[in-house]
């Protein structure tokens, strides 16, 4: 698959298809949207809000969260504040989220049959990674948009006048619910 990929990428580039893309790296929305990984947001999310190319900063991450305040979402969201002019932020998960009810037990031991060693294993958990925590999902996703865009708000790093707030998007119509 990554070779037609790359053929592909190669046909884009050469057709200059790109020049319909070409922006700034400044978001000229001023906003960063924290969303899922879902394969069915890729398209429908920018569609949903009618944005294009250039208008917002987009972080995703495994079921738009924030697992804790200094993993790479905070510091890419502080980026965006600080370097990029980013002045309000949107959390955005979904419904029918993978992380929501996700199992770590059930993860390690996919790893295990993919052949990742007890041995690395246990080498995490010496370095003080509490991988059932860490691999645990979120049993309500109301409930874990809520906490992020919390966590957000409170963090001692981010300014007070950045805007915060959170939703829930229907994966199948692309409806926002404010949280």
């Amino acid at each position: 698959m990554i070779d037609e990929i790359l053929k592909y990428n190669r046909q884009f580039v050469d057709s200059h298809a790109y020049e319909h893309f070409v922006t700034s790296k400044y978001p000229d929305k001023k906003i960063a949207i924290v969303t899922c990984m879902d394969t069915r947001l890729v398209t429908l999310l920018p569609a949903a809000l009618g944005l294009k190319n250039g208008d917002v900063k987009i972080i995703k991450n495994a079921g738009a969260t924030i697992t804790n305040p200094f993993d790479s979402t905070m510091r890419s969201l502080l980026v965006a504040v600080y370097e990029l002019g980013v002045n309000e932020i949107m959390v955005i998960g979904h419904t029918g989220c993978g992380v929501q009810g996700m199992n770590a037990a059930e993860m390690l031991h996919m790893m295990k049959e993919r052949g990742v060693s007890e041995e690395h294993i246990n080498l995490m958990r010496h370095c003080g990674i509490d991988l059932d925590s860490w691999l645990h999902g979120f049993e309500d996703t109301h409930a874990a948009i809520e906490e992020t865009v919390d966590l957000i708000r409170n963090h001692p790093l981010m300014p007070a006048d950045v805007r915060t707030a959170g939703y829930i998007m229907d994966s199948t119509t692309g409806e926002l619910t404010k949280v």
